[in-house]
């Protein structure tokens, strides 16, 4: 809990109060100044309660992103394990696939590269 939600609440109960005391007391100023204290109260508050909130926002991300660091290992373990059996049931496939991947990189890296078409200016 945050401490301006504690002293929001102390200076809303105070407000409140005071503002009692003004109504019974038949004091005007009393009574004005008890509402006002009493939302400074309120406001110091919310205030509390937002930075309560976004700091529980921050500590879940958090969390969150902690388990899926901890958990990637295993998520590449699991990955390469299934790759590994894929190959073990169907080997010629494998080949074909990897031949097909490294043939297709060799063309594209053994192009030449692209030339602008050439601009053509008529003097005329």
């Amino acid at each position: 809990m945050d401490k301006d939600r504690i002293v929001g609440s102390a200076k809303e109960f105070a407000g409140r109060a005071e503002g009692a005391v003004g109504d019974l007391a038949g004091d005007a100023q009393t009574q004005t100044s008890g509402k006002a204290r009493e939302a400074a109260g309120t406001v110091q508050n919310l205030y509390g309660q937002a930075k309560d909130a976004v700091r529980d926002a921050a500590d879940t991300a958090t969390s969150y992103a902690k388990d899926a660091y901890d958990n990637s290992g295993d998520t590449l373990r699991d990955g390469s394990q299934a790759l590994s059996k894929k190959v073990q049931d169907n080997p010629l496939g494998a080949l074909l696939v990897a031949g097909g991947i490294g043939f297709a990189l060799a063309l594209l890296m053994s192009r030449p590269a692209r030339r602008p078409p050439p601009r053509w200016r008529y003097y005329g």
